[in-house]
């Protein structure tokens, strides 16, 4: 009997119960759905994660500001630490050469209006090198300039998150907007940052189409900060640092939130961070009112808390397949029983052990390929209705319906050989005498 006899067979045993067999690919057929969906959720967590620190430059190191422990107070230095100001951006510059770039920020969110229309933003008081050491990009205009750092300028550059809500179909550029209490001009609009609404705790991401940058000059010496964002510290100036463009501009040493470093090279950042965290712990006086992130390390272990994340969830998933494939063996036990009169003239007419084999084996191997065909499908809906719904970002690979659709056949091959292997041994002669 060839591969066409068999396979005949097996489907005309199939059709012959089609309620029997329809049910008994639901298992196979959630089984399949709930992998692809939760590997899916699984991978789309893991490319937001990399794409959000991403944001912040593989070659950069964040320097964030903190509320210092309770244990550090018990210093008798506590006050003399001022908390991060730029001056320690200086200092890691002059001191440690392999440094390209250092980038404070200066945040605070305040009332943007245009109009009628109000909105809550987040200012960012940079300086010209935020864009290049952030990858980021402009829409249109331009961004801070040296001679606006100098001039203490009310110019800034809107999100576009900004643009949408206050401006709508106008353009921006040239007009004006009212930070707080005091009147900017927009010269410029930073294109839209897709991964805009999660967040990574450590990073302290935020919806980064609502920022507004303006010079950090400007935001030190003419916006007032607040007591929970001033760490009750005084405002102190210092004498003209040349800091970009070869001009020198005067230096407030006001506290800030946060200072990025760029280094010349990924290869230089295992040596670069122990250099930065002992000028700092030197000029902190030990006091730990910062703290030191590093995104490349974030990328290397959120990396692995994703494998773990995924195994987890695949195995969950894979339970639901295992249930399945047991109702695979059940039913192929079951059939294999009522046809035991069928399988014994199949004998006596000449059929061998492996005809009789191959075909209960094809059945349960049909059952499981059409559950995983459709499970594949279904799934992948699945994962559109969680994305439209849940808002949950999702990415169903080509491995993953692979894995799913192999497994579920090799379900149908694990679970259907014994079934399959009990028909083909059976005593003909018992079986012609079964009633």
């Amino acid at each position: 009997m060839n591969f066409r006899e068999s396979l005949t067979l097996s489907l005309s045993g199939l059709f012959t119960h089609k309620l029997r067999s329809v049910l008994t690919t639901l298992g196979i057929i959630f089984g399949v759905a709930a992998v692809i969906a939760m590997l899916s959720i699984g991978e789309g967590a893991r490319y937001e994660t990399l794409e959000q620190i991403r944001l912040m430059g593989i070659n950069n190191i964040i320097i964030r500001a903190k509320d210092p422990t309770p244990q550090s107070y018990s210093n008798a230095k506590a006050n003399f630490s001022t908390g991060l100001t730029i001056l320690d951006g200086l200092a890691i510059r002059e001191i440690c050469p392999l440094i390209e770039s250092i980038v404070p920020q200066w945040e605070k969110t305040v009332p943007a209006q245009y109009r009628s229309e109000r909105k809550d933003v987040r200012i960012i008081g940079t300086t010209p090198d935020y864009l290049p050491v952030f990858n980021y990009s402009l829409r249109a205009g331009s961004f801070i300039r040296p001679s606006h750092l100098e001039g203490q300028d009310n110019v800034c550059v809107i999100g576009n998150g900004v643009k949408e809500k206050l401006y709508h179909f106008e353009d921006p550029i040239g007009k004006q907007l009212k930070l707080e209490n005091q009147w900017f001009t927009i010269i410029g609009i930073m294109e839209k940052q897709q991964s805009q609404l999660k967040k990574i705790e450590t990073l302290k991401m935020r919806n980064l189409n609502m920022d507004v940058y303006i010079p950090l000059t400007t935001a030190q010496f003419k916006l007032e900060r607040t007591k929970e964002t001033s760490g009750g510290g005084a405002v102190f100036f210092g004498r003209g640092v040349r800091m970009t463009g070869g001009r020198s501009i005067p230096i407030p040493k006001e506290r800030l939130e946060q200072l990025v470093v760029k280094v010349k090279s990924g290869e230089d950042l295992e040596e670069a961070v122990p250099i930065i965290r002992r000028i700092l712990a030197r000029r902190h006086f030990g006091i730990d009112d910062y703290e030191v992130i590093v995104p490349d390390a974030l990328v290397e272990q959120s990396q692995k808390t994703q494998r773990i994340f995924n195994v987890v969830m695949g195995a969950i998933a894979g339970i639901s397949l295992l249930v399945g494939g047991i109702g695979i063996m059940n039913i192929m036990l079951a059939s294999v029983l009522e046809r035991t009169r069928e399988i014994g003239i199949r004998r006596a007419m000449g059929a061998r052990q492996s005809d009789v084999l191959a075909q209960f084996l094809i059945e349960a191997v049909i059952l499981s390929v059409i559950g995983g065909a459709v499970g594949v499908v279904i799934g992948y809906g699945l994962t559109k209705i969680i994305t439209l719904y849940a808002g949950w970002r999702t990415i169903v690979s080509l491995p993953t319906i692979a894995l799913a659709f192999f497994v579920s056949a090799g379900i149908g091959i694990g679970f259907g050989y014994y079934p399959a292997r009990k028909a083909a041994y059976q005593n003909p002669i018992e079986s012609l005498r079964y009633e």
